[in-house]
């Protein structure tokens, strides 16, 4: 495989340039449901990369033309059924996101149809799956409940948990994996490795929820074990946007300490889906662990057969921590690293033997 990258893409339309420099860059993809195309020379090229296509679980678009929709259930598909609804009545559209409707995914009958048309969709379609987006734990998109049919995000929860099932079980049976994009599944036990278990889990705000605000040790310890499974971890650290943001070398460390390699890695701005995100450590491939993991308060290190990674977990400006380095590593400039190197808080450091 071409390095550890995740290539999360489902903004403007995709260029040649771009679909080449995934497929030599790129462990897996996110795309649009109608980038059939794409999907088909990407798999082409690199027949182990994982290709999935982008479907919202919980609302519908009234701005797609179709016939293909990022949505199991299109707008005019769901009609007066199945859109959500005020207690007065009125459709729920979702706060920041003009023309997204929230779903009745407490309804059996919204789910056997987004079950039905998503299935029918990816059967012998060029994608390996589908990556569920919107299998939300709390009230993101000013719900604000009750609602006319659901008094509480228990409720919703209860739907979308039903939905994953069914929907994952089905996608199986004709050969393709479920990946969903699992909100705060720290909350939670079990959450993660139950949704993930057809296929793999997206972690959407893996370590923070912005390039400023990010988690405290304990909050970003409780989601390591993403790293790990079931199924292929996307694990998606957030940056301002541009690739020399710290956070893309933090998140990267992180995802090597405690994933040892599996899965697939990325860090983009908010909402920034158009890009190719690149450093050149996500190319590289570290080897096998020779160590489990070492520890010191909130600082973590392991070292692999090809190379070595750190991060400092602590928000503290006062918590920075000096880490001893194995002898014969190299920088991303291969430039020779000292026996030492201080980690600030909120850093990570991925380095290579010579």
């Amino acid at each position: 495989m071409s390095g550890v990258g995740a290539w999360i893409r489902y903004g403007d339309p995709i260029s040649a340039a771009q679909i080449s420099f995934a497929a030599e860059h790129y462990r897996a993809a996110i795309l649009q449901p109608w980038e059939l195309e794409a999907a088909a020379e990407l798999k082409e090229r690199r027949p182990d990369m994982t290709v999935l296509c982008y479907k919202c679980l919980s609302s519908t678009r009234s701005y797609e033309p179709g016939p293909l929709y990022s949505s199991g259930v299109s707008y005019a598909e769901a009609d007066q059924e199945w859109f959500a609804r005020r207690t007065t009545g009125e459709r729920v559209e979702w706060e920041r996101y003009p023309g997204h409707w929230q779903m009745t995914v407490w309804s059996p009958d919204y789910r056997a149809r987004w079950v039905d048309n998503v299935t029918a969709e990816l059967t012998g379609s060029p994608f390996d799956g589908v990556m569920a987006d919107n299998d939300v734990f709390d009230d993101y998109y000013g719900l604000n409940l009750p609602l006319r049919e659901a008094g509480s995000m228990a409720e919703l929860r209860e739907g979308l948990d039903a939905l994953v099932h069914a929907a994952g079980g089905a996608l199986n049976e004709v050969g393709k994996v479920l990946v969903p994009n699992i909100a705060e599944s720290r909350r939670q036990p079990g959450r993660w490795n139950a949704h993930a278990s057809y296929g793999g889990g997206f972690e959407e705000v893996w370590l923070g929820y912005s390039p400023t605000d990010l988690f405290d040790p304990d909050t970003t310890e409780a989601q390591l074990p993403q790293a790990t499974g079931p199924g292929l971890s996307i694990l998606r650290v957030p940056t301002d946007g541009n690739d020399n943001h710290p956070n893309f070398r933090y998140g990267l460390a992180a995802f090597w300490i405690f994933g040892a390699g599996r899965g697939a890695y990325s860090a983009t701005g908010h909402d920034d889906y158009n890009h190719t995100q690149h450093v050149a450590e996500l190319d590289w491939d570290l080897g096998t662990p020779l160590q489990d993991p070492v520890r010191r308060g909130h600082t973590w290190s392991r070292e692999f057969t090809n190379g070595w990674a750190a991060v400092n977990f602590n928000r503290d400006g006062r918590r920075r921590r000096r880490l001893k380095v194995p002898p014969g590593m190299i920088d991303a400039h291969g430039q020779p690293v000292g026996s030492h190197l201080v980690l600030a808080p909120h850093r990570g450091q991925v380095l290579r033997r010579a």
